[in-house]
């Protein structure tokens, strides 16, 4: 009876330690394999311990405790949020992972991107053009001012977005106040449907040399909205642009880096220039709404989860564009180095505008033939529709002075130009998929009523891929023929008048393309023939940039290649192009363009992924083009200046941290090594050596 006892006492001691274990421990709902430890007293246990009374620290340090044992356990990341853009959703719904690595993060600039490298006046944010051979792939109107191109943000700039949680990223670019770029995106969902957003970008720079200090305030407040049924689809956008571009004429000192240096401009920012009141305005805003419905069945595809498609039977689409484009030039001080070349109204004066209002209308009919796919769409036909409507309208003033009726001087504002015009352009496009390996597509556009009626541009591209090992290749033809600018045919300004009659440019188009992701390869090589080439020439030994056409055909071969090495922890990225024309006198570009990164990747303290190394840009010397100030152009002197060459170097040490990453790069270090510096346009010379640094975060909540 006793040993009975025993037992029954020692079964009941054992059940009220398991009850107590199991008050204990707890798991989450839909996590069964993940218990969580948990307390049944209202009070913290470090206050139970033998008694002893908390200091303040410690009582912070409990409550802590208990909010963390609070917070929810997802953590949000970049993988809740999807991006895609209008391109991407022209034949179907796709959307991608947020890019966050830091490829290329330390090339902010517009300028210098490594394969689109531009040339300029000495500084971010002021006129700049290509510095490699870049045809524009337009038709129809166009009024020809393009050099502060690479700052706008448009329409087909924008990202659209799908997140799960609210993303904002801030990017701030800094190099003391020579050089500031601050950007700022924020995005949403309202719901599971409809996303919003926004993009902000700021351009400040007071340059290296007096009068350099562009300001510029671009980006769009943006919304995608798809129903529920996966039908309709929305994009809205309104875009502005206000580019601010002070233009100083050139330094003084043509023989700046040859020179002995001058014991009174010691610095470059007390050289004198040519102009010290004179600027560019650019004012660029546009709505724009695209909507696009599918009709019949939907077909939907998933390969995976970073990445998913919905492909419709058919669609129609109906697109509105409206935009006020506004180009200013002020002059308010007199030409006293002979930066223009005559004048027409003022000798002291200028207030040159002009004013474009342009809306576009556009529908399109689509539909698809593809065979049934479990995930791999092939032996696919598909064909578009499109109707296109242009309407323009704009308006050129100049400051004049005239006798008003009591025989006193006025100055007035005098409209010199008021035209309005319309264009109607026929669009088709086909396309066939045999398989995942071989697309045929064909792009056809056409003006057929208008002011530019002619005007076309045929397109048609093979694409072969041979999978991961073989890679793929693009075969690609395209010709074209444009109208000549309005810059080039009627120009009313104070310096600057032109009433030319030209044919419209044309340009036929060869290209192969193989890329390799596997090998880290890519060739491409290009064949234009350019016939009637428009360009901006001047007289011999004078400034006075005039439109000229060149009636003989220009033959130009373009050859690139990419490839990337690496070996352990050292990798070594180059991009070469090589360039020539029958005519390197009139198409004024470098023969030979590289670009070089060599860079060593490490992980320092199990957190912070680093990549530290050089970046080395080159080009052959070519014969340097001029800038016309007042016209925006640049444009061919004689005589020929061809300026000496050498590598400018950067040197950079990046990383990413949990959501941030940053970069700290000191540009043309190598300055003074080969030479003092270096021009990339006649008189203009380029920057000089700076500490530059970059910073980017991104929030996920």
């Amino acid at each position: 009876m006793h040993n009975q006892l025993r037992y029954i006492l020692l079964a009941a001691l054992m059940c009220f330690s398991a009850a107590i274990g199991f008050a204990q421990t707890t798991t989450i709902p839909g996590y069964p394999n993940n218990p969580v430890r948990r307390n049944n007293f209202n009070t913290d246990t470090a206050t139970r311990q033998q008694g002893k009374q908390l200091t303040g620290d410690q009582q912070i340090d409990a409550e802590r405790q208990k909010e963390e044992k609070k917070r929810d356990s997802v953590i949000f990341t970049s993988k809740f949020v999807r991006v895609t853009n209008e391109r991407l959703l022209s034949d179907s719904t796709q959307v991608f992972p947020l890019d966050t690595g830091l490829t290329n993060f330390e090339n902010y600039s517009p300028l210098y991107q490594p394969r689109s490298p531009k040339i300029g006046l000495g500084n971010l944010g002021l006129a700049e053009r290509s510095l490699l051979f870049e045809p524009s792939k337009t038709i129809g109107f166009d009024v020809g001012q393009h050099f502060l191109d690479a700052y706008l943000f448009l329409p087909q700039d924008i990202q659209y977005y799908k997140a799960r949680v609210p993303y904002t990223n801030l990017s701030l670019f800094a190099s003391g106040v020579k050089e500031q770029v601050f950007k700022a995106l924020h995005t949403q969902n309202i719901n599971p449907q409809l996303n919003v957003g926004f993009n902000l970008n700021f351009i400040g720079s007071r340059g290296f040399y007096p009068q350099q200090g562009a300001g510029d305030l671009t980006g769009a407040i943006f919304s995608w909205y798809e129903s529920k049924s996966k039908r309709y689809n929305l994009l809205a956008s309104y875009n502005f642009n206000n580019l601010k571009a002070p233009e100083n004429g050139s330094v003084q000192n043509d023989s700046l880096f040859t020179a002995p240096p001058s014991s009174t401009y010691t610095t470059s920012q007390n050289q004198p220039v040519r102009l010290y009141n004179s600027s560019d305005n650019i004012r660029n805003n546009g709505f724009y709404i695209k909507q696009f419905y599918y009709i019949g069945k939907i077909d939907s595809t998933i390969k995976s989860v970073d990445k998913s498609k919905i492909l419709p039977t058919q669609r129609v689409s109906y697109t509105l564009y409206y935009n006020r484009n506004t180009y200013k030039f002020l002059q308010n001080e007199p030409d006293t180095y002979g930066v223009f070349p005559d004048y027409y109204y003022s000798s002291t004066y200028s207030r040159d505008s002009l004013s474009v209002f342009h809306l576009q209308n556009g529908f399109s009919y689509s539909f698809y033939l593809r065979g049934k796919s479990t995930g791999i769409v092939k032996n696919e036909v598909k064909v578009d529709l499109g109707l296109v409507h242009d309407y323009y309208t704009y308006q050129q003033f100049v400051t004049d002075t005239i006798t008003n009726a009591n025989f006193s001087r006025q100055v007035v504002n005098q409209r010199v130009q008021n035209n309005s015009f319309q264009d109607i352009t026929l669009k088709a496009k086909a396309g066939y998929r045999f398989s995942n390996k071989i697309l045929l597509d064909v792009d056809l556009q056409q003006i057929a009523a208008g002011r530019d009626f002619g005007n076309f541009l045929y397109e048609a591209k093979l694409s072969l891929s041979g999978g991961q090992k073989a890679g793929r290749i693009t075969l690609g033809a395209y010709q074209q023929n444009s109208s000549p600018p309005l810059v080039y045919t009627d120009w009313i300004s104070n310096h600057y008048i032109f009433h030319n009659s030209f044919n419209n440019q044309k340009t036929t188009n060869l290209s192969f393309n193989y890329v390799n992701d596997l090998l880290k390869l890519d060739l491409k090589a290009e064949y234009y023939l350019i016939n009637d080439y428009l360009y901006f020439s001047a007289e011999p030994n004078g400034i006075d940039a005039t439109p000229t056409q060149l009636h003989n055909p220009i033959n130009l071969l373009k050859l690139s290649i990419g490839k990337n090495l690496s070996w352990r922890k050292w990798h070594f990225d180059n991009y070469v192009v090589y360039q020539k024309s029958d005519y390197q006198n009139t198409l004024r570009t470098p023969s030979v363009y590289t670009y070089s990164s060599l860079y060593y990747t490490k992980l320092f303290f199990n957190v912070l992924h680093s990549n530290m190394g050089i970046n080395v840009r080159y080009n052959t010397p070519y014969v340097a083009p001029s800038y016309a100030v007042g016209l925006g152009q640049f444009y061919n002197n004689t005589p020929n200046l061809t300026f000496s060459s050498y590598p400018v170097a950067t040197v950079f040490f990046k990383a990413t941290l949990i959501r941030t990453n940053i970069f700290v790069a000191y540009d043309y270090a190598n300055q003074g090594l080969f030479s003092k510096g270096y021009y990339m346009i006649n008189r203009y010379p380029g920057p000089d050596h700076l500490l530059k640094i970059g910073v980017s975060w991104s929030f996920y909540n």
